[in-house]
């Protein structure tokens, strides 16, 4: 499997430039002939211009029909980051999978909200885990904040996911954490992590950080943005995980009834 991380430049609140790029961008990934295209949190709008309700799609309507129109186009999987997703009275931060035909597969709510930043005020958590097969392979989601919890990424891990995608749109103050999180959750679940950051600035006007990577089950990674925008591809080596899980078997050695 060979993925595309796409490392966005985000204009804030400007979801009709933001769209212009992504198209830009994945014309550009495609030539590399990915398998998969992975977008970063919140891409339309930034994180996060208030009210968020105001610039909410609704249903994620716009986002779905973009992300699903590339998907059929260009014959490729979309882990389509997030979006900010309106339904009924509330907003998610929600993230649509599509697969190479356009049929949208999965759909993920974050479930963890970063309270330091007020997000709990502006978006309703998510009920539910995600995984899903693209290309046959097993992959989970998580979103940003999410990897700070590794109960989340050791229950995906525990259905046997190969794969965890990671859209976020993390600052640049905390960067030490988003490196060392990211790889962490590979070695502990011994899972490929494809974490997917934004480029640019937040609503106060602080930088992400940028830093996309493609991790494997080692935690090594084996590509890697800066803190520009970015395209990053590589491939995913087939029996790799398989491989890990045999040369020091965490999962085998599990205590499970010492945790409960």
């Amino acid at each position: 499997m060979k993925i595309s991380v796409l490392q966005m430049p985000v204009a804030f609140a400007r979801p009709d430039v933001n769209i212009e790029t992504l198209r830009r961008m994945v014309k550009t990934a495609m030539r590399k002939d990915p398998d998969v295209l992975v977008l970063p949190e919140l891409w339309r709008l930034g994180f996060y211009p208030r009210p968020i309700a105001a610039y909410a799609d609704e249903d994620g309507a716009e986002s779905r029909g973009v992300l699903a129109e590339l998907a059929r186009t260009n014959h490729v999987n979309i882990v389509g980051g997030t979006v900010a997703n309106r339904r009924g009275s509330r907003v998610y931060n929600t993230c649509y999978v599509f697969d190479r035909t356009g049929r949208e597969i999965a759909t993920y709510d974050k479930t963890h909200l970063f309270s330091p930043s007020g997000e709990k005020n502006d978006f309703a958590a998510g009920d539910h885990t995600a995984t899903f097969r693209l290309d046959g392979v097993l992959c989970g989601l998580a979103v940003c904040y999410d990897i700070r919890f590794p109960e989340l990424i050791r229950k995906l891990a525990l259905e046997d996911i190969s794969v965890l995608f990671l859209p976020a749109a993390w600052p640049a103050s905390r960067l030490s954490h988003w490196q060392l999180l990211t790889r962490t959750r590979a070695i502990e679940n011994q899972i490929y992590v494809i974490a997917a950051n934004e480029a640019g600035t937040d609503e106060q006007g602080n930088y992400l950080a940028g830093h996309s990577a493609i991790i494997d089950p080692w935690g090594e990674a084996i590509a890697e943005a800066g803190e520009n925008a970015a395209i990053l591809t590589a491939r995913l080596r087939p029996g790799f995980r398989q491989h890990i899980r045999e040369t020091i078997n965490v999962f085998a050695d599990r205590r499970p009834e010492l945790y409960t």
